[in-house]
């Protein structure tokens, strides 16, 4: 019900459903790009929702108590400590603490937005690119192009451990996207195809 639902939401807003999603992927990281609006949120979960993929995002664990908890975990959000186990040891990194999730989720698409932020930036945060090779998923490559009116998951991708070539394969498809406002985005100047 809620699927339908978000697709006529999404048809009545104007907006088209690209779907190259396969249900056949039970873990993988999800690329949420661009980022450039508020608004991208809405879209991106309406879209996903409508293809029922059934994504998660991390937020730190103190959130996921009540009163925000609840709602949290309705949104998708998985709680993540990065607190040391036992006195004197190191903090682990995100990319650690991500990686085990997916030991510990057999079923888990997690999205994340390697910008980092909504401003401008050339260098995304490759994090998403060692979580994927460490825990041994692929990378779906989802998308909004406002000038399209067009949001989805348009690829999947399995690194193949050359970080450099699979992320100009990356970089080669946003920097075909259209962002909402294009003054603030950039795909990663570093991985240039």
């Amino acid at each position: 019900m809620f699927e339908k639902l978000a697709a006529l939401s999404l048809q009545a807003l104007g907006w088209k459903i690209d779907n190259h999603w396969s249900h056949q992927v039970q873990q993988c990281v999800m690329i949420a790009a661009p980022h450039t609006s508020n608004w991208d949120a809405l879209y991106a979960r309406l879209a996903l929702k409508a293809m029922h993929v059934p994504v998660r995002i991390t937020i730190k664990d103190s959130y996921m108590r009540f009163p925000f908890g609840p709602f949290i975990r309705a949104m998708g959000g998985i709680g993540i400590n990065r607190r040391p186990k036992q006195a004197g040891e190191e903090r682990p990194s995100m990319v650690q603490v991500m990686t085990e999730l997916f030991q510990h989720h057999p079923h888990l698409v997690m999205m994340v937005t390697p910008e980092g932020t909504r401003a401008r930036r050339e260098q995304w945060k490759t994090g998403f690119y060692h979580i994927a090779v460490n825990a041994g998923v692929p990378i779906a490559l989802s998308y909004l192009d406002y000038q399209k009116k067009t949001a989805g998951v348009a690829k999947i991708i399995y690194p193949s451990g050359d970080m450099d070539a699979d992320m100009r394969e990356i970089m080669a498809f946003y920097q075909e996207i259209h962002p909402k406002y294009p003054e603030l985005f950039s795909i990663d100047t570093r991985y240039r195809p």
